[in-house]
């Protein structure tokens, strides 16, 4: 009996019960182009329609007697899938109890013709040239880290204290020194004819490291992906990157799957930022990601930052990743600034870092972080003190500048005519945002240029000219030869939010901040008290991150133990959780948090939404994933087949979501 050809297609679907390989036969016509990782469109019979897809691989020839439909058309004759970046899908999904297509549309982006008519018509990159000048100032830059180069070399995974200063790379322009450590390491993994993948959080750690790398890498051979990038400048970066030529992978979380040919370094700048951790299904951390790929694609993994969070201090303790220290520590000289006897109690700005920034502003910027940003983000009844809400949506309400009608943060509705439960319908500014910030210290140092920098006046850099530069928390901009002095304000009301994490955060949010000050010049850290004070002051935050998560373990609280999160409905949940108990029948007895209700009223009753916390180890992270995938896939499928009168609810999709940074009921 003759054989025909056949190929296993992922069709591209958010539903979960067609998250794997389809058998289609390969017709005559499309012998020389069907091959795999090129993009199809296949006959999809349960929908009755063509849908796209992918090309994985090509099985065994078999009897031509098994139905099978046919692939109905080849879209591009480029194989835009690559085996390895569809098996790093489909083990980070599997990890995530979540769909390989989910995973993939995060990183191959839509199909651009023009750029692909370009890019086939072009020749073929070349490998790049490292000469002896940028080699030698890279191997001095990874020499400040003795072992650094050998981990680089021998594909380990390692943990780096990155130094806290900016650097200058020509009179106008500087960058932390962080960006040039990570471009060094890029430019020697080049150098072997590898390939890099600098992963950082934004644009702004973009820019730095594109920078740094321009001092010691070829411009053709660094490829930026930005999802901020043209649609044809997207996809003409990818098709470069799939070729065989090595290159320099920089970008955001998502690079973390760049397929570049072969890979040797995979660089993580700041994991604790949360912009690092996707918010779309599956919702995989880019560091989860990069251990995945680094498992199956043996290069170097490099974790670094100016703190260390408790997830890679685990990996630490485990002997999983490997610390590699500074040759010399250095430190930024923090100063923990308090009132003094016969200063108003609770003063903004102490007397000792309100002399530290007028003497710091003779030579040049100072820097001040506040928490907020606006004018006054926190408003109060003037009488009773209550915090004012606002009367559609119950969302704190804000004053945009003083005498101005509040309004809500959340709606952005007009509060006229408020009034609160105590009868009272005038209010009063709770807190300090950017703006008003900028408002009393333009006052308070007259004639001094005032900078304003948040989400609503992005500033990416300022000169060395004297200047007070107002910021709030990661929206820094970076100064010409650093700080003279760095003020960090609000550091209590940062500590009060409710969050698991917050200490954990709010240390990074400082220590990123001084590292932006220039070498000897005082940061001072403003009316807080305590361990995570005393990291920052000694510049210790790993051991800070060690006592955090040996407090952890006994509360059985990640990074300790994994969280999956369970939302659906009443039924939904209670099917899940008790295929996860049958999947793992020795779980801890308080493994499982919840089901709690999910909405008010009504909608917490009877089968209404439902939420549950799992935790458990990583030794049973496999075993879970599966099992919530199953119920996942067994929940879509009853939706579809819902029984005549059945409650409204009963359509609810199951979610789940594992690893999340925050678990909460």
């Amino acid at each position: 009996m003759t054989g025909r050809r056949v190929g296993r297609v992922l069709v591209d679907s958010p539903l979960p019960q067609l998250d794997r390989l389809f058998d289609y036969a390969i017709g005559d016509d499309l012998a020389d182009t069907a091959v795999p990782g090129v993009r199809v469109k296949v006959p999809l019979r349960s929908a009755g329609r063509v849908v796209d897809g992918y090309l994985v691989e090509i099985g065994e020839a078999d009897a031509a007697d098994r139905p099978l439909s046919q692939i109905d058309a080849v879209v591009s004759p480029v194989p835009v899938l690559p085996h390895r970046l569809y098996t790093l899908a489909r083990r980070v999904a599997d990890r995530a109890a979540g769909s390989a297509g989910d995973i993939l549309r995060l990183v191959v982006p839509k199909r651009m013709v023009r750029a692909e008519k370009a890019w086939l018509a072009a020749a073929a990159p070349e490998a790049a040239h490292i000469d002896a000048a940028r080699a030698s100032r890279a191997d001095d830059v990874l020499g400040e880290y003795p072992g650094l180069t050998d981990a680089v070399n021998d594909a380990r995974r390692v943990a780096l204290d990155a130094p806290p200063h900016p650097v200058r790379l020509s009179e106008t322009d500087t960058v932390g020194a962080w960006a040039l450590l990570l471009a060094a390491a890029a430019a020697h993994t080049l150098a072997r004819g590898q390939s890099a993948v600098l992963v950082v959080p934004d644009h702004r750690d973009l820019d730095q490291v594109q920078r740094a790398l321009a001092e010691l890498v070829p411009e053709t051979a660094v490829v930026r992906m930005d999802a901020e990038q043209s649609g044809p400048e997207r996809y003409a970066a990818y098709l470069r990157v799939l070729a065989d030529a090595p290159c320099v992978v920089i970008g955001k979380r998502s690079a973390v799957y760049a397929p570049a040919a072969s890979l040797g370094l995979i660089a993580i700048w700041d994991d604790g930022d949360p912009l690092l951790s996707e918010p779309l299904s599956p919702g995989v951390h880019a560091r989860d990601a990069a251990l995945v790929r680094q498992e199956l694609e043996p290069c170097a993994l490099v974790f670094a930052g100016h703190t260390r969070t408790t997830d890679v201090q685990r990996l630490v303790e485990a002997g999983w990743v490997r610390e590699v220290p500074a040759a010399r520590r250095r430190s930024p000289r923090v100063v923990l600034s308090a009132t003094r006897e016969g200063e108003a109690r609770g003063a903004r700005v102490p007397s000792a870092a309100f002399a530290a920034a007028r003497e710091a502003l003779r030579t040049g910027p100072v820097l001040v972080q506040v928490a907020r940003p606006g004018y006054a983000p926190t408003l109060v009844c003037a009488e009773c003190r209550r915090p004012a809400r606002c009367a559609v949506c119950g969302g704190p309400l804000r004053a945009a500048r003083p005498g101005a009608v509040p309004q809500c943060s959340w709606c952005g509705r007009a509060a006229h005519g408020w009034t609160c439960g105590c009868g009272s319908t005038r209010v009063r500014m709770a807190s300090s945002g950017s703006e008003r910030t900028a408002d009393e210290l333009g006052r308070a140092f007259p004639g001094t240029r005032v900078i304003l920098a948040d989400g609503e006046h992005p500033v990416a850099a300022v000169g060395a000219a004297p200047a007070l530069v107002i910021a709030t928390r990661g929206a820094e901009p970076i100064a010409v030869d650093g700080y003279r002095a760095v003020l960090l304000l609000d550091g209590d009301r940062m500590l009060q939010a409710d969050d698991l994490r917050i200490t954990e955060s709010a240390l990074r949010w400082w220590s990123n901040a001084a590292a932006l000050a220039a070498p000897g010049a005082p940061v001072h850290l403003v009316g807080v008290a305590g361990p995570v004070a005393r990291a920052l002051a000694t510049w210790t935050q790993p051991a800070y991150a060690r006592a955090e998560l040996a407090e952890r373990a006994p509360l059985k609280m990640p990074p300790a133990v994994r969280v999956a999160v369970v939302e659906g409905t009443a039924r939904q949940v209670q099917a899940a959780l008790a295929a996860v108990h049958e999947a793992v029948p020795g779980l801890d007895a308080d493994a499982v948090l919840g089901p709690v209700p999910v909405g008010d009223g009504a909608e917490a009753a009877g089968d209404g939404a439902r939420r549950a916390l799992v935790r458990f180890g990583y030794a049973q992270g496999r075993a879970v994933a599966d099992a919530l995938r199953g119920a996942v896939v067994t929940a879509a499928l009853s939706t579809r087949r819902r029984t005549k009168g059945a409650p409204a609810g009963s359509r609810n999709t199951l979610r789940v979501r594992l690893d999340v940074l925050d678990p909460e009921l």
